[in-house]
């Protein structure tokens, strides 16, 4: 049993019940009563009617017993390792003293440093070797065009 649905009122039109009109630009429109066709058809907003479907959506009328409040999951942190270091390492970084940990990183800085500065001066020392010498361009070398064939255009 296939039921259909008030345009204006939004209540439920069962087989044998209802008007259905259908406008000039061939839309359907389909009513439980002339109550709610009249309304339509005055051009009233079914929002702005208490008795309509629309309206007790609108100002949540009737909803409360249905639908219960949804509970929240709260979420629980959770350690776990990274890539390339254990919880263990993770944990033993974490508890450092600041002192300590800003002495490593400045040791690390003073390592990289001087890793450029050597990989630097062997840079200076290949340039030095070799010498510049000019690049020479290739000539291009370009075809004549076809002569023309047939007179004025």
């Amino acid at each position: 049993m296939k039921t259909e649905l008030c345009v204006f009122s939004g209540y439920k039109i069962y087989p044998g019940h209802g008007k259905r009109i259908v406008r000039t630009d061939g839309r359907v429109m389909i009513f439980i009563n002339g109550k709610s066709e009249k309304s339509q058809l005055m051009k009233r907003n079914p929002r702005k009617i208490n008795w309509t479907v629309l309206y007790r959506r609108k100002h949540k009328k009737g909803q409360q017993e249905e639908t219960t409040k949804k509970r929240t999951r709260r979420t629980t942190k959770f350690q776990r390792a990274i890539t390339g270091a254990t919880l263990s390492d993770i944990m033993a970084k974490r508890n450092q003293k600041p002192e300590v940990r800003k002495a490593q990183r400045e040791q690390a800085i003073r390592a990289y440093k001087e890793k450029q500065r050597a990989k630097e001066s062997t840079k200076k020392v290949s340039k030095g070797q070799t010498g510049k010498q000019p690049k020479v361009k290739a000539a291009k070398v370009m075809q004549k065009s076809a002569p023309k064939m047939g007179g004025k255009r």
